[in-house]
């Protein structure tokens, strides 16, 4: 299994791995296979399927607009997603990669087909690039869950070439016999197996941030109140039961099993945030990420 802990746990925003991570992902990897964008003179994401029928509430077309003006789930600032969104609208310009300008409006340039799906999965994106001579570029692009994409015809998601680990495995038994086999722990096995992908300071940077993310998203939502987005009327309740059980812990009436109540606010907290559209890590999607 070729998979490094940063497959699994990917810093990006809300409130989906499928539907936002994805999308983002996919527009602006179309933008840069285009090669130059000189003669753009426009763009245009189609939707099918999932992606279609709750991609307004899931912000697909706002990942989707994000990631055509070349943000990343990792590094685009949630606070200013909606001012630079709003700015496009305004303008009538989107800048391609943050580069190009061409006309937009978000009634031409996303296209939802709430009746069709794409042939290889339900969560379809087709692309369409229009140049100065009048000839289009497109490309298909399949959102397949955890913020991993495909384009039309690939068996499994892009990414670096396979790398030779020194405890390989595929399954949990195979994971087990390695560390009987060797007297290691999986720990220890992990490690080493992501120390064949990059150097040792570069992973420990690497999960020190991911603990950063982790440990800020849950520091937000405990002090975020409001109503969240999505048109449902629901209200943000961790911050308001947080205070509540701070006050308790003063109290005689405070019991040590009271610590798991704890735990449960952080993990609202981290589902509030990622529903609000706040960063997040995914393990290994965005609706897990609450519960790790």
């Amino acid at each position: 299994m070729d998979m490094s802990v940063f497959d699994l746990f990917k810093i990006g925003i809300g409130p989906s791995s499928s539907h936002t991570v994805g999308p983002m992902v996919a527009a602006r990897r179309f933008l840069i296979e285009c090669g130059s964008l000189e003669d753009a003179v426009g763009v245009e994401a189609h939707l099918y399927g999932s992606l279609a029928l709750t991609g307004v509430g899931h912000a697909t077309d706002k990942a989707v607009i994000l990631g055509l003006m070349g943000e990343t789930p990792q590094d685009v600032d949630p606070d200013t997603v909606e001012d630079k969104l709003a700015e496009a609208e305004l303008d009538g310009v989107l800048n391609l990669l943050g580069k190009k300008p061409v006309p937009f409006t978000r009634a031409t340039c996303l296209v939802w087909h709430k009746q069709s799906t794409l042939p290889e999965h339900p969560n379809g994106m087709r692309f369409v690039l229009r140049l100065a001579d009048g000839s289009v570029v497109e490309r298909v692009y399949y959102s397949i869950g955890g913020g991993f994409i495909t384009a039309a015809g690939e068996t499994q998601a892009a990414g670096p070439a396979p790398v030779a680990v020194p405890y390989p495995f595929g399954t949990m038994r195979e994971l087990l016999e390695e560390g009987s086999r060797h007297g290691l722990s999986i720990p220890a096995m992990l490690r080493a197996n992501e120390c064949a992908r990059m150097t040792n300071d570069v992973l420990d940077a690497g999960l020190d941030r991911i603990w950063e993310v982790m440990r800020g998203c849950i520091a937000r939502g405990l002090v975020t109140e409001g109503e969240l987005p999505g048109g449902l009327n629901v209200k943000r309740r961790a911050a308001k039961l947080w205070r509540q059980e701070r006050e308790a812990r003063n109290t005689a009436n405070h019991l040590p099993h009271d610590a798991v109540n704890q735990v449960s606010l952080y993990a609202m907290a981290v589902n509030e945030e990622n529903a609000a559209g706040g960063r997040v890590v995914t393990a290994p999607t965005n609706g897990a990420a609450g519960i790790i």
